[in-house]
Parts: C-alpha cells; structure tokens; sequence
C-alpha cells in the first residue's frame, strides 16, 4: 500500500491476480490513511493483515537528523499500527491473523542502524501488545525476523555500506514468503507467534 509510484504496483498486481482488489495509501503519511481508505471500497472480510514495507536509511546517531527519523518511524512503525487500528473490527470477526514481517534488527542493534532498529524494535512491541490484547478476540499476530534478504531495500543498503550485492548470498524472498504462510496456515489450536529466519549459506 503506497500513494503516488505506489499506483503502479497496484496496477501490477491486479493484472497478476485476476478478481483482486487493491487500495491505495501512503505509508509516510499515517495520519492520512483513515481518511484515503474512507474513499475507497474495503474488504467486509478480512482472514489476515501483513505488514511487509520498510524504510532503512543507515547512519550514525549523531548524524541523524528528524527528518530521517519520522520518515523512519511513520512507515516502519506508525502505518502499521494505524492500519491495524482500522481493520481490527474485521480481523475480530472473521477472527484473523495479523503478521509482521520484522527484520534480525528488531531483535538486536548495531552501529549506524539506529532509526531502522528504533523502529523494528517498536514493532516487536506492538505485535507484543497486540497479541495479549486481542488473544480473547481470536485474532493472532505472529511476527517474523528475516535476516538480509535479496530484495530491493537490501541492494539500497548495501549501496549504504559501500559494499557489492551479491542476491546469492541472502534469503531468497521466496523464503520468507514460505515462512509467513506456515504462520498463517497453522491450525487454530497453535499459534507461531516469533519466528527468525537467517540465511542458510
């Protein structure tokens, strides 16, 4: 979900899945999702919520400006929570599953990774909350902690880190997809509530 370029991709994915219906947003401006999605049509059902998009702009603390900061925290951290907010009702209903695909800096933090980890962190303990808070309400919230995957955000870091992309040496996304659906497809007397994913080579 995306304003602006993100329109394409909504377009991308309708023509791939026939019958789909997308809505568009803006991640970096939580505070306008209510009021975007209001003027669309939204799903009366609603099996599942994944959050998936991610900003990362490395850099030392004491170089970080607010600017990088709110950027960081409004998609990473803020979106998801408003947009959890507003598809509750419906995830209690059909009593359904909300996951988070986190990142190995949600668990730990190391240099010039500090807003991206400040954000994934404040994640983790939303899905956290969430989780004790609509456990009685049959919604469950799994969240999973991939480590670097060859995706597009990781060609952006490595360019960061001033060091080559090399895709065969991380998670294939496939990989990642395949961990989020045993999480959503598990039978409803468990729950997958944490679950890290590294690389294997």
């Amino acid at each position: 979900m995306a304003g602006g370029p993100g329109r394409r991709p909504a377009a991308q994915l309708r023509d791939r899945f026939p019958g789909s219906h997308t809505l568009i947003g803006d991640l970096a401006a939580p505070d306008r999702l209510s009021w975007a999605l209001g003027q669309q049509t939204q799903p009366v059902e609603l099996d599942s919520l994944l959050h998936i998009a991610g900003v990362v702009q490395l850099g030392q603390i004491g170089d970080l400006t607010p600017k990088v900061w709110n950027e960081t925290l409004a998609v990473n951290l803020v979106a998801p929570a408003e947009l959890t907010r507003l598809f509750l009702p419906q995830l209690r209903v059909s009593r359904g599953h909300t996951v988070f695909v986190n990142s190995g800096a949600g668990l730990s933090a190391s240099a010039d990774w500090g807003t991206y980890a400040a954000s994934k962190h404040g994640l983790k303990a939303l899905a956290d909350s969430l989780r004790a808070e609509e456990q009685g309400n049959g919604v469950r919230v799994t969240t999973v902690y991939p480590g670097r995957t060859a995706t597009a955000m990781q060609q952006k870091v490595r360019a960061q880190e001033g060091l080559p992309y090399e895709a065969d040496t991380y998670i294939d996304p496939e990989s990642v997809a395949t961990a989020v659906l045993t999480a959503l497809d598990l039978p409803r007397d468990a729950v997958i509530t944490d679950l890290s994913v590294r690389p294997g080579r």
